[in-house]
Parts: structure tokens; C-alpha cells; sequence
């Protein structure tokens, strides 16, 4: 799904899999969010082509979707699957649920009913090949 982070669209995936809320070190650097010190650092292995990853930093970000507007705090990761990966806690959290036959997030926030509802087969491939493209220049930049 896309969201709002400092009036730019982004890409949000939710992942009830995940153990942790991650975020683009791209996203972080092109969107220049104050990084702050992981308290806990960890090694994640499966977000990239590179191998394993030291996660020491951590970002926090306002974000909205339509009217609804909350932040995060999130891990900051090599990671080109999305822009940020939330994990099932954050569901937890907000009291989200998931209804799995429509593939739909509902939340109550403030006494307002918020529905996110995924991207389209075609908005996900888009996205990624912009994602990738990106990548592929920041690339040839450090070259």
C-alpha cells in the first residue's frame, strides 16, 4: 500500500511474519530522517542479496495514510523489497486486524474506522521496477 511521509508517496508492506519494523537505508538517506542508535543491535540475513546485516541504527517516522497519521519507530536496513516492512506487533499494537479473504487492514483510531487495502498486482510490479531503478543508479553513483 502507499503511504505519506513528508508529502512524498511511499511504499508500506505489512508482514504479520516479520519480527521486525524495518526501513530503507535509501528511503532514510534520499528522505534525510534523523537516525538514531539502535539500543539493541542485531544481525538480520534475509532482506538482501548481500548476506547477513547488522542492524544498529533505528529511525523514527511520521507517516499518513489519508487522515489516519501515527509514526514508527523502525530498524534501518539495506532493503529493496519497500520503503518500510511493518511487522505483526505494530498490528497488535494499533488493534488491526487482517482480514485474510479480502486481504484487507482495519484499525480503529481516534473512533474512526481506517481501512488499508494492498496495491494491485501492476502497482507492486511498478513500484518495484522504480525501487530497482533507483537502486541501480545509487550504483553507478559509487562507482
Amino acid at each position: 500500500m502507499y503511504y505519506h511521509v513528508q508529502n512524498k508517496v511511499c511504499s508500506l508492506i505489512i508482514d504479520c511474519g516479520s519480527f521486525a519494523d524495518i526501513t530503507s537505508t535509501t528511503f532514510v538517506s534520499k528522505l534525510n530522517l534523523s537516525i538514531i542508535k539502535h539500543h539493541k543491535p542485531y544481525k538480520l540475513q534475509w532482506l538482501n542479496n548481500y548476506g547477513e546485516v547488522k542492524v544498529t541504527k533505528q529511525v523514527l517516522i511520521p507517516f499518513f495514510i489519508g487522515k489516519y497519521i501515527d509514526e514508527v519507530l523502525s530498524d534501518v536496513v539495506p532493503m529493496h523489497a519497500s520503503h518500510i516492512l511493518l511487522r505483526r506487533a505494530y498490528q497488535f499494537n494499533k488493534k488491526t486486524a487482517h482480514d485474510e479473504v479480502i486481504n484487507r487492514y482495519t484499525s480503529v483510531n481516534d473512533s474512526k474506522t481506517i481501512t488499508l487495502v494492498p496495491l494491485t498486482p501492476k502497482q507492486v510490479y511498478d513500484d518495484q521496477i522504480k525501487i530497482k531503478m533507483k537502486h541501480d543508479d545509487i550504483g553507478k553513483e559509487s562507482k
